[in-house]
């Protein structure tokens, strides 16, 4: 067994990913403080060619050298927008056809692996605050919540580790490897 180079592995260009037929996710990051996890987030983002990140609230925007050290240039290959509210954000989503999901330890919130995925929708996944988690009005606008279920002593994982999670779960749902 080899260990391939960079240029074995047939990544995409930025302009080849901007042109790509994206997955139907949006990442709704719902006033996230820390700008590695930003920057996480859009690396993940590029990996799985989510369609785009929106930006909401407190959380930073590109170009920042702190979120740079984390997305190693993923802030130039997807798309995101920045909302000063994230329930602005969650509207227009709404009103474009996604499903708006908050990732959440809510009553009657749902298991991932409990939670269905229809490959014919688009979906808008709300990741919230470190501490707080997604707002109370952002979990409002939201059609589920959905819940990692966690064996530990933790309440919570971090978000860019949620996010990685999440995507890869609604991936595997879709079908698409």
């Amino acid at each position: 067994m080899r260990k391939l180079k960079n240029e074995e592995l047939g990544r995409k260009s930025i302009a080849e990913f901007r042109k790509a037929d994206k997955t139907p996710i949006v990442i709704v990051l719902d006033s996230i403080r820390s700008l590695h996890n930003v920057g996480s987030v859009f690396r993940t983002a590029d990996g799985f060619l989510i369609t785009a990140v929106y930006l909401c609230g407190i959380t930073a925007q590109p170009p920042h050298r702190e979120i740079q050290k984390t997305a190693l240039g993923a802030t130039e290959s997807v798309e995101w927008k920045y909302y000063s509210n994230t329930v602005d954000a969650l509207m227009e989503l709404a009103e474009q056809g996604y499903k708006l999901v908050a990732v959440e330890q809510a009553e009657d919130s749902i298991g991932l692996s409990d939670f269905k995925v229809e490959r014919e929708h688009r979906y808008a996944i709300v990741f919230g605050h470190e501490v707080k988690g997604v707002s109370q009005e952002a979990i409002n606008q939201c059609g589920a919540c959905i819940e990692i279920h966690q064996l530990g002593t933790k309440h919570s994982l971090n978000i860019s580790v949620a996010v990685g999670v999440v995507v890869w779960s609604f991936l595997q749902k879709m079908g698409i490897k």
